[in-house]
């Protein structure tokens, strides 16, 4: 009996286990180099290497084609599993499918993101897959940690420093407007940086943007009079609408707040350096499906 060659790897490729699987149902190795899109002397390099690997003859050449010997009658239960096995573990790596899907995702975002960005995902996703369960979560220090282990999927914002073990994707760009009552008593239809000095405004303490639009300030020399403070945008609107402040923000969350609650947007009249939004995911999670049709469901929605 031919022993195993001493220099061939233990584990058979899975190539050559289809190659066996084939021979067993066609009994021919031309049928088989055709089923397997390759040419018949490569198949039966193979077929060497395979025998060879596994001690034995496998198939020997007669009248009624190649027959299997009694050790490829015992294996061939086993190398069928073990394809099989490979097919549906292929499947499960590489399909998502929206309609039936029972996922959850967790989504980091900022607050401004939960009015300007959260409402039209959901709406889509609910569409599409509505068995998917969505959880937004805070911009924190605890976010990286998450993405990386898998507790988060995606951050969906502005966020510094998110580089090493990150890819990232530019969703669309930001700069500034100021917000105010529709009726404001004192700014008419030029909004001047004297106006801007003269009104009290409401001030945005948290966040990314917020640092930019203090450094333009302080940069610039620009003496702002904030008679209120607010950790977020929650609230800003029915503030906004029943006063005379003044608010500096960025153009989506603006915008969105203008068309809900009726609020005049004013040109910014200074400089204040822009922005972009992006969605941010983990390395380790770059080929997982289902995380690719939430990245891909962001980009269709948001790219610009």
């Amino acid at each position: 009996m031919t022993q195993p060659d001493k220099g061939d790897t233990a584990l058979a490729d899975i190539k050559l286990l289809r190659l066996l699987d084939l021979l067993y149902n066609t009994r021919s190795v031309t049928r088989a180099a055709e089923q397997l899109g390759q040419s018949q002397p490569t198949v039966s390099i193979w077929l060497a290497r395979l025998r060879r690997q596994l001690g034995d003859p496998l198939f020997v050449r007669t009248p009624e084609g190649m027959l299997p010997t009694p050790r490829t009658d015992a294996l061939i239960a086993t190398v069928r599993e073990v394809l099989e096995g490979l097919r549906r573990l292929s499947e499960s790596e590489s399909r998502f499918d929206p309609a039936t899907a029972q996922r959850g995702f967790r989504i980091f975002m900022t607050d401004a993101s939960h009015i300007t960005l959260l409402p039209r995902l959901f709406s889509h996703v609910r569409a599409l897959a509505p068995q998917v369960r969505l959880e937004a979560a805070t911009i924190d220090a605890r976010m990286a940690p998450a993405l990386q282990s898998g507790e988060g999927d995606l951050a969906l914002g502005l966020v510094p420093g998110l580089e090493a073990g990150f890819y990232q994707q530019t969703l669309f760009g930001q700069d500034w407007i100021c917000l105010c009552n529709a009726r404001h008593p004192r700014i008419g239809e030029m909004f001047t940086l004297q106006d801007y000095a003269a009104e009290a405004h409401i001030g945005i303490v948290s966040g990314t943007g917020y640092q930019l639009l203090d450094g333009a300030l302080k940069s610039q020399g620009i003496a702002r009079r904030v008679l209120l403070e607010l950790p977020g945008f929650l609230g800003l609107a029915a503030i906004l609408s029943t006063s005379d402040l003044v608010a500096t923000l960025p153009r989506h969350i603006g915008e969105t707040l203008a068309n809900a609650a009726g609020l005049r947007v004013l040109p910014c009249p200074f400089e204040i350096p822009g922005f972009t939004v992006k969605q941010y995911w983990h390395a380790r999670y770059h080929h997982d499906a289902g995380n690719r049709w939430l990245r891909g469901v962001c980009a269709e929605l948001f790219m610009k």
